[in-house]
């Protein structure tokens, strides 16, 4: 006779059922069942997958359209444009030259025959047996007694009031130098020292001197190599002497908007559009796979012929060759300052990325717009600038195209999960109700087995019995 066992690990615990009257696998027939009846929450799942891979892109891709809006919004700064004069050397290892605010335009010739430099003084060193008071122009300076070398100089270097520099040589010489450069005259440096460790060296001191130069052929004398009124409005900074290699040339520009500054900001919206239209491209072109299995295939291809993302990124492609509307026509579009799509200089064929809109800056056209015309260019910058942050913006903006679509796949991933969570509070009555089911007809099978054994003993026990009377 079959037996059967019926088990399970506690309340709630899926039934296992061994060695079944019936001979049936029932964990696997019900396993099967289930599995049919659970398709539609798969359905349901790999929706929801879509969904979320969905949410995620266009998030990331709202989030590169707000970056592009804000790089346009810079094209548009008023501070952009703000003028300033541009001060070159030519020759700047020898002369450098910064401008300070209104300096004379024009170019000027700046010799130098003598560079300023400090006083110094130079001692033998003896560590003092006793402590005692140092002075060095007035100001004291305590020495412990047994102080090396460095620590006097140390001790010197750390006092805020003093008028000199220490270095401590190898050779056991102290060296003061002023802290200020410049014509000292004769007197310099006044040592005072009862302790006995300074000992002057002969021969050894230098006076202070004053850097000596011309600009335009007029003599003048600084006590610093950093000179501030030699050229109105712009500091030089003296490094060589120029008595052999000739006069420095430094030029002053006229105020003007920053060609470099202008330029940099310029590639750097152009380096944002094209990876931005580059990611939407990309995702329009991208199609889904036909029979989508893992999780990256259900995210794969979910913006694939996106209508709303393919009118924004014709929107913004528009933008950019249309000319704006009230602007002379030399200077009313981002063509006329270098800036388009197609073919990139030098080049015969459109390249990949130019067929696709991505553009293309002529640094030297730029800059040649920005010296020329630079309030045509700010002007126009400002009122295209202005337009494209209306296109891109009516989607990426928080309120705006994407964020509503984000949104609502938000409420429909909610939505998804409840009846998903439902389905499977369903599916888990279902399942307990058929293993209840099985248990149920193994018991019948096995009584009735049990009885046709009883039978057919009792039988069998007969037919001996006649058999033997």
């Amino acid at each position: 006779m079959s037996t059967q066992s019926v088990s399970g690990s506690g309340a709630g615990a899926p039934i296992n059922i061994t060695g079944l009257a019936s001979g049936l696998n029932t964990n696997e027939i019900i396993s099967a069942m289930m599995a049919v009846e659970r398709e539609p929450v798969g359905h349901l799942t790999n929706q929801q997958t879509t969904l979320q891979a969905q949410q995620t892109m266009l998030r990331q891709l709202q989030g590169n359209l707000q970056q592009l809006a804000f790089s346009a919004a810079d094209l548009s700064s008023p501070a952009l444009f703000e003028t300033a004069q541009t001060v070159t050397s030519s020759n700047p290892s020898q002369i450098s030259a910064l401008s300070t605010k209104g300096a004379g335009v024009g170019g000027y010739e700046v010799n130098v025959t003598q560079l300023a430099n400090s006083a110094q003084r130079t001692f033998s060193f003896t560590s003092p047996a006793s402590a005692g008071t140092l002075t060095i122009d007035g100001e004291e300076i305590n020495i412990k007694a047994g102080a090396s070398i460095q620590e006097v100089a140390n001790a010197i270097n750390s006092d805020a009031n003093a008028t000199v520099y220490a270095a401590a040589l190898e050779e056991g010489t102290l060296v003061l130098s002023n802290r200020a450069t410049g014509n000292t005259g004769e007197g310099f440096i006044a040592v005072s020292d009862p302790t006995g460790a300074l000992s002057e060296v002969a021969g050894k001191a230098k006076q202070g001197k004053d850097a000596e130069y011309t600009v335009d052929g007029v003599a003048a004398t600084s006590s610093s190599n950093t000179v501030k009124n030699a050229i109105a409005g712009v500091t030089l900074s003296l490094s060589a002497l120029t008595t052999v290699s000739g006069p420095v040339t430094i030029n002053v520009a006229a105020p003007a908007p920053s060609v470099s500054n202008i330029t940099a900001q310029v590639e750097s919206f152009v380096k944002l559009y094209n990876s931005t239209i580059g990611s939407i491209h990309n995702q329009l072109t991208t199609k889904p796979p036909e029979h989508p299995q893992t999780t990256t295939e259900l995210g794969t291809g979910t913006l694939f012929g996106d209508s709303d993302l393919g009118s924004l990124l014709s929107s913004m492609r528009q933008a950019i060759y249309t000319p704006v509307e009230g602007l002379s026509a030399e200077m009313s579009s981002l063509a006329d300052i270098g800036v388009s799509t197609g073919v990139g200089s030098g080049s015969a064929v459109p390249s990949e990325g130019a067929v696709e809109g991505e553009l293309k800056l002529s640094a030297n056209k730029l800059s040649e717009a920005i010296q020329n015309n630079p309030a045509g260019v700010q002007e126009m910058l400002q009122k295209w600038a202005s337009g494209f942050q209306k296109i891109v913006n009516a989607d990426a903006e928080p309120g705006g195209n994407l964020d509503t679509r984000i949104n609502g796949d938000s409420t429909s991933i909610a939505q998804l999960s409840s009846h998903i969570a439902s389905m499977n509070e369903m599916l888990e009555v279902r399942q307990k109700s058929l293993q209840a089911q099985f248990v149920a007809m193994e018991q019948i099978v096995s009584r009735n087995q049990s009885q046709q054994a009883w039978l057919t003993s009792q039988l069998t026990a007969l037919m001996a019995n006649s058999v033997t009377g």
